[in-house]
C-alpha cells in the first residue's frame, strides 16, 4: 500500500471541518434562518408584568430612557397592567432625587434603593437578586439603564412569548449603528451571537439569553435558589441562569423588530474587549454539552480555514479543496444573511466573508478569556 501523502491528509481534514460546519448551518443555524415568527402586535395583555433595572450611576440615561419604559402600550381597563422596578444600587450621582421625582409622576414606577453591598456576591446578582424579591408580579421582564426600547409595543411582544408551558421569553438586544469599522464588528459579533443561543434555542438546546432584553418567571427564580450557585461570579446573572433553568420545553423567543431593545456601543476598541472578555469568561461554567457545541463550532471553523491555508501549500488537491470551500461559503452566506434578516441586520449581509475571517483571529484572541478570572465590578 502505498503511504498517504500529506496532500490527502490536509484535504481530508477540510473535509471533516467543512462538514461539521455545514452541520451546524443545517441543523441548528437553519431554524433560525427560517424561523417564523407570529404578529403578536395586537396581543392583549394577559399576565401583569414587572420590568426591572439595576442603576448604579445611571441618572443620564434614566432620564432619557425610563420614560420610554414607563409609557410602554401596556393596559389593562385603560390602567398600566405593569411595573417598571428600579433598584438603584449605591448610585453617587442624583439618582436617588430623579427616581422620587418621577415616582410622583409615574404611579407605576417602583423603586428600591440599596444602600450596601453583599459580600462576596460581585457583580449585578445582589441588586438584581433584591429587585426580583421585591417585584410585585410573577412575570419579570429584564432590561438595563441604558437600553432603549424600540417602540411602545416592546412590553406586550415580550409578553406574549409567555404561556403555559413557555416560563422563559429570549430577547433581542443590538447595538446602535455608526459609521467606522469598529461599530461594524461590534454589530456583527452581536448579530452572530444573538444567531447561535436563539437557534439553539429553536433547537431545544437553550444555553444563554441576554440581560439587556430577557424575561422569565419569579418561580424559576426562587425554585433555583436564585444565583446561589454561581453567586462568586462577576458576571452570569443572564446567561449563567438561563444555562440551569432552560428546558427544551420552557423557552420561547421574540425577535420582532419592534421587541429589540437598542444600547450605545463601546466608542473604542479597549472598551469592548473588555467588555467581551467579561462576557465570555463565564462560558466554562455552561453545561458541558453546550460547551462541546459551541467549542466544537468554534473548532471547526478555526480547522476549516486552517486547512484551506494549508491546502495552499500542500497543492494537489487544492482545486477540490477550493470547490469545497466555496460550496461552505455559499451555505452560510444564504443562512447568515437569512438569520441576520430576521434581525434587521441586513446590511451587515455584505461583509459576512470578511467578517468570518475576522471571526476565526476574533475567537483566538478571546480565548484567554474563558480560563482566567474577570473583573469583580458590573461597571
Amino acid at each position: 500500500m502505498p503511504p498517504i501523502s500529506i496532500d490527502f491528509i490536509v484535504f481530508c481534514l477540510l473535509t471533516f471541518f467543512v462538514l461539521i460546519q455545514l452541520g451546524y448551518f443545517g441543523f441548528i443555524f437553519s431554524r433560525l434562518a427560517f424561523y417564523k415568527p407570529k404578529d403578536n402586535l395586537d396581543a392583549s395583555p394577559q399576565v401583569a408584568v414587572s420590568i426591572i433595572v439595576c442603576a448604579f450611576n445611571e441618572e443620564a440615561n434614566l432620564l432619557k430612557n425610563l420614560p420610554l419604559l414607563l409609557d410602554q402600550q401596556y393596559l389593562k381597563n385603560g390602567k398600566p397592567n405593569f411595573e417598571v422596578l428600579v433598584v438603584n444600587h449605591n448610585s453617587q450621582d442624583d439618582t436617588f432625587y430623579l427616581l422620587n421625582r418621577m415616582k410622583e409622576q409615574y404611579p407605576h414606577l417602583s423603586v428600591l434603593h440599596l444602600t450596601q453591598d453583599a459580600k462576596l456576591i460581585p457583580g449585578k446578582k445582589f441588586p438584581l437578586s433584591m429587585g426580583i424579591k421585591q417585584a410585585a408580579n410573577e412575570h419579570m421582564l429584564l432590561t438595563d439603564a441604558d437600553c432603549i426600547p424600540a417602540s411602545d409595543k416592546w412590553l406586550s411582544l415580550m409578553a406574549a412569548g409567555f404561556s403555559d408551558t413557555k416560563k422563559i421569553v429570549l430577547g433581542y438586544s443590538p447595538y446602535v449603528e455608526y459609521s467606522g469599522s469598529l461599530n461594524r464588528q461590534i454589530r456583527f459579533e452581536t448579530a452572530h451571537s444573538a444567531m447561535q443561543y436563539l437557534s439553539y434555542a429553536l433547537a431545544g438546546l437553550t444555553y444563554m439569553g441576554v440581560g439587556r432584553n430577557l424575561a422569565y418567571v419569579k418561580t424559576l427564580f426562587n425554585q433555583n435558589k436564585g444565583f446561589s450557585s454561581h453567586n462568586q461570579i462577576t458576571s452570569g446573572d443572564d446567561d449563567l441562569f438561563i444555562n440551569q433553568i432552560a428546558t427544551a420545553k420552557n423557552t420561547s423567543i421574540v425577535i420582532h423588530p419592534d421587541a429589540f431593545t437598542y444600547s450605545e456601543p463601546k466608542k473604542t476598541t479597549e472598551e469592548w474587549a473588555f467588555q467581551k472578555s467579561r462576557h465570555l469568561s463565564t462560558g466554562k461554567f455552561y453545561q458541558f454539552k453546550h460547551q462541546f457545541l459551541l467549542g466544537l463550532y468554534a473548532f471547526s471553523h478555526f480547522g476549516t480555514w486552517i486547512m484551506l491555508f494549508t491546502s495552499i501549500v500542500f497543492h494537489q488537491y487544492l482545486i477540490v479543496a477550493a470547490c469545497l470551500f466555496l460550496f461552505r461559503w455559499i451555505i452560510q452566506w444564504f443562512i447568515f444573511q437569512r438569520c441576520f434578516a430576521k434581525l434587521d441586520a441586513r446590511n451587515l449581509s455584505n461583509w459576512i466573508t470578511l467578517f468570518d475571517v475576522w471571526l476565526l483571529l476574533y475567537n483566538i484572541k478571546n480565548s484567554p478569556s474563558i480560563f482566567f478570572k474577570t473583573q469583580k465590578n458590573w461597571k
